[in-house]
């Protein structure tokens, strides 16, 4: 079989799957799979698969027809211009997660500390401290097995630019001692029964433990922002990832806390995506 006719019959198998975006990902797998690039194709198209690698993209193509997320089959997804990787203890990075680290960005300074709470795959701590300098980090999370593929990221990102970052286990800020300029999370924030109605890929193969935020969604923003105020320096910075609809709520808690300048940030497609707000020790 040629490499133009696996990717054909991979496509029209991820249609009749119902995959929506069935032509990229099967050249995606294909890609990812047999080592070659879109423009191989179009050039050694006609050239034939060897047994075992045909064997090996049908197998993932079979994966992706069972929902399995295309991530999870070859093992990383781009964020912030790098590559993570994931699987299924950790949330896929999601490009309306940048919006979280392009807001931080804007704060971040030489020298400044920062903590980045349900780290997951480690993909906003490590994004900011790869794209600023002098800035150094903790990651922390509940789950164990996650915190592994963050050390994961880590280590593979250091090939590239040696990174000043720690992970360790720690829910919320139960193990948190001392004070940052930042702190930055994106916590679950998906109401209970909301899940239920996700997409497959997230419903079934994500990890619960960081898409739910208890009945309304808001359980982790109750307890992270009034918390936060005895981990922030003077004039640090809380910087939040929230659901679309969330904006309102998390603002009140917000203000409630006592914090100053909160703003709410829009992702790409105009939602609202971050809240932010500034501390000051003289407001307790």
């Amino acid at each position: 079989m040629t490499y133009r006719d696996a990717y054909r019959q991979g496509a029209a198998l991820l249609k009749e799957a119902g995959i929506a975006e069935y032509d990229l990902d099967a050249a995606v797998l294909l890609e990812a799979i047999c080592a070659v690039t879109r423009q191989d194709l179009l050039v050694f198209g006609d050239s034939v698969l060897s047994e075992n690698a045909e064997k090996a993209y049908f197998q993932a193509i079979w994966l992706r027809c069972s929902r399995v997320p295309l991530q999870h089959i070859t093992g990383v997804q781009a964020f912030m211009g790098l590559d993570f990787i994931v699987n299924a203890d950790v949330l896929i990075p999601r490009q309306d997660t940048e919006t979280v680290v392009e807001c931080a960005l804007q704060v971040l300074k030489p020298g400044m500390e920062l903590l980045d709470l349900c780290t997951g795959s480690g993909c906003i701590l490590l994004s900011l401290l790869y794209h600023s300098q002098g800035v150094s980090g903790l990651g922390t999370d509940i789950s164990e097995k996650a915190l592994l593929t963050a050390q994961q990221n880590l280590e593979r990102i250091n090939l590239k630019k040696k990174l000043h970052a720690v992970f360790y286990k720690s829910d919320l800020f139960e193990e948190i001692d001392g004070r940052f300029d930042l702190i930055v999370s994106n916590p679950p924030y998906i109401a209970s029964d909301v899940i239920e109605t996700l997409e497959p890929e997230v419903r079934d193969h994500e990890p619960r433990l960081a898409l739910d935020g208890a009945r309304d969604g808001l359980s982790f923003y109750r307890r992270m922002i009034p918390e936060s105020r005895a981990h922030l320096k003077d004039e640090g910075f809380l910087i939040l990832e929230i659901g679309y609809d969330q904006g309102a709520a998390v603002r009140k808690f917000f203000n409630e806390a006592g914090f100053e300048d909160v703003r709410i940030m829009q992702d790409l497609a105009g939602l609202d995506r971050v809240v932010s707000g500034k501390w000051r020790k003289e407001n307790v």
